[in-house]
């Protein structure tokens, strides 16, 4: 940032805000450990924050890059990261009723390994998984890499052209008046193995008990997992 002077070198700030971001240390306690101010290290937070999440790769071109190292297909899901509840009408919205908690809607992208490539912005709890993938035309920029996706049933019915150009692969739902066959069954064992790798990718991001004081403003939750989407590809890489 080409600041004129700091009271620490950015490898010591760096240090304290990984504390920060993966053990949730408090800012009071990281501002005495270290003799700077409980604001001074606020800001450094979110400086580094800020600074990540920019690096953080935009959904074409992260499938862009899948596809020119050979890959023909990436894992889809999403997530409820858990919220601190606030009182009122203005928060029925983050209500998940899957989850039975308040939170915010993530969907991601990884590689077939597990790796995460892309997260989307914040939608409220209450949203489903495949209006959100819809809304971030996530079909489109895979028709454009010339990819496909493997996903759970929660996204039956967002491909859009399912029989002539399918790029979404998901299992079939038994219904009232069709039992699946052996077959189906099979195949939804197949599928479910396949993407299996994908919680091992939101495994990774959960780890960062930073998370477990996420706030409801959508736009800082964004900022905040884009940042450690990075720092989890740099930890780990399958």
């Amino acid at each position: 940032m080409r600041s004129v002077w700091r009271k620490a070198e950015p490898g010591k700030q760096a240090v304290i805000v990984l504390a920060v971001l993966r053990h949730d240390q408090r800012l009071s306690d990281m501002a005495g450990g270290n003799a700077v101010g409980e604001s001074t290290v606020r800001r450094w937070v979110k400086e580094v924050v800020k600074l990540l999440a920019a690096r953080s790769p935009r959904l074409d071109r992260a499938l862009k890059k899948i596809a020119h190292g050979g890959g023909v297909v990436v894992l889809l899901d999403g997530t409820l990261v858990r919220t601190r509840r606030r009182t009122g009408k203005d928060n029925r919205k983050n209500y998940s009723g899957k989850h039975k908690s308040h939170g915010l809607l993530f969907l991601a992208l990884t590689d077939e390994k597990g790796n995460l490539i892309w997260i989307s912005t914040a939608k409220p709890g209450r949203s489903s998984e495949i209006t959100a993938a819809r809304h971030d035309k996530i079909t489109r920029h895979l028709r454009k890499a010339e990819l496909g996706a493997l996903a759970d049933l929660g996204f039956v019915g967002l491909d859009d052209e399912p029989d002539d150009d399918p790029v979404i692969i998901t299992g079939r739902k038994a219904t009232r008046s069709h039992n699946l066959s052996a077959a189906e069954k099979e195949a939804n064992r197949l599928v479910s193995r396949e993407r299996a790798a994908v919680e091992h990718g939101f495994a990774n991001l959960k780890n960062w008990r930073i998370l477990t004081k996420l706030r409801t403003d959508p736009r800082q939750a964004t900022t905040l997992l884009r940042a450690l989407v990075v720092l989890a590809n740099n930890e780990v890489q399958r």
